[in-house]
């Protein structure tokens, strides 16, 4: 049965999992659904299940191929707008946003001291990049 709420209200608390769609911590909402079962969101230290209502004033950790984000839950929304209005909806610790930053800087320098290869790698190379990474 669905809820009967005058119009132009809003209700208190929403899905979890429609609250990181719209904040576009995720691309899909089956995706935000997805994470939540793999024990990747968390509200007050415990694991969040996709069915959790998040409200304002409520943190949470997050974690997408982005990085960790550790964030104050400002407003609710079901509906996905622009990215300026999706920012709007939470607010980033300081320690997170200096601790992805970071991490981002050391990836970035990372890739600048492998060196490029001229060619595109042989198959006896990509057998040996396999080995490596443990993938054979």
């Amino acid at each position: 049965m669905t809820e009967v709420r005058p119009s132009g209200t809003r209700p208190a608390g929403i899905r979890i999992d429609k609250w990181l769609w719209a904040a576009r911590f995720f691309k899909t909402r089956s995706l935000a659904a997805h994470a939540c079962e793999l024990g990747r969101v968390e509200s007050a230290g415990i694991q969040a299940k996709a069915s959790r209502e998040v409200r304002a004033g409520d943190k949470l950790r997050i974690k997408n191929e982005s990085g960790d984000f550790h964030v104050e839950v400002l407003a609710v929304s079901d509906m996905r707008g622009p990215a300026a209005v999706a920012l709007t909806l939470y607010q980033e610790t300081a320690a997170s946003k200096e601790l992805r930053l970071r991490l981002a800087a050391e990836r970035k320098a990372m890739l600048a001291t492998e060196g490029l290869q001229e060619s595109k790698p042989s198959k006896r190379d990509r057998r040996q990049m396999d080995r490596l990474r443990g993938r054979y």
